[in-house]
């Protein structure tokens, strides 16, 4: 007779545990249905348009000339790259050096 009690009092322990996940899946339910609602009004599910492959080659070719004008605007005004004569690079050359011994006699001077 022990043994049935203890059954008894554990299946009625199981009972109670069922009942309180089913009150719970009940929430669950109602928060996805009210979610669900939101979720179907909003911007955020707007269908995509489809394209036939025709209007996607014209985009396609209307973007590539975009962008062979632009490079061909951009090939025009571009400078072409500037270099410097052997006289001005002397020049830099010579004042780096008198910068360099300026700086090296300055250090020298309180030893």
């Amino acid at each position: 007779m022990a043994n049935l009690t203890g059954l008894a009092s554990f299946v009625a322990e199981l009972r109670a545990a069922r009942t309180n996940l089913v009150s719970q899946l009940r929430h669950v339910d109602a928060a996805l249905s009210v979610l669900g609602k939101m979720s179907s009004g909003s911007s955020y599910t707007k269908p995509r348009r489809t394209l036939s492959a025709s209007a996607r080659k014209r985009i396609s070719l209307a973007q590539k000339a975009r962008w062979a004008k632009r490079a061909n605007i951009q090939a025009g005004k571009m400078k072409p790259k500037r270099t410097i004569s052997a006289a001005g690079r002397k020049r830099i050359a010579a004042a780096q050096r008198a910068r360099w011994a300026k700086l090296k006699a300055q250090q020298k001077k309180p030893a």
